[in-house]
C-alpha cells in the first residue's frame, strides 16, 4: 500500500469501502456530503493524501475518519481498514443489533410509540 501521495477523494472513499460503487462515492461528494479538513468538498476529484480528516454520513452515522494510507487497489475488508483511522465518537458508532435477528411485533410496536406513529 502507498503510504504518501494523494489520491481522488471518491476512489480513496471506493478503496477504503464506504461506498460499494465509486460512482456511489462520487455522488456523495458532489451532493457536498463529504468534508475534508472541516472543508466541503464539491469535486470527487479533489487530492486527499495521509493525515486527511474526512468527515461524511454513512447511513444513518456520521462517520469521521483519518487517512492513513492511500492504497493502491480495492482490496479485503481487512486491508481497506488499514487505509484509515476510525475516529468517530462512541456514541455515533455503528452497533450490531443483538443476535442479528429482525425486530419482533413487541419491538415493532415500542418503535412506532416512540416515533409518535
Amino acid at each position: 500500500m502507498g503510504e504518501g501521495g494523494r489520491i481522488r477523494l471518491d476512489k480513496w472513499l471506493w478503496y477504503a469501502r464506504f461506498f460499494k460503487t465509486r460512482s456511489l462515492a462520487a455522488k456523495q461528494v458532489s451532493g457536498g456530503h463529504v468534508r475534508v479538513n472541516a472543508d466541503k468538498a464539491l469535486k470527487p476529484a479533489h487530492s486527499v493524501g495521509p493525515g486527511d480528516v474526512l468527515t461524511f454520513a454513512q447511513g444513518r452515522v456520521i462517520r469521521v475518519v483519518r487517512i492513513l494510507a492511500v492504497g493502491e487497489r480495492r482490496g479485503p475488508a481487512p486491508e481497506a481498514q488499514m487505509l484509515y483511522e476510525d475516529l468517530t465518537p462512541e456514541a455515533e458508532a455503528p452497533r450490531p443489533r443483538a443476535g442479528g435477528e429482525r425486530p419482533t411485533k413487541r419491538d415493532r410496536r415500542a418503535i412506532d410509540a416512540l416515533r409518535g406513529e
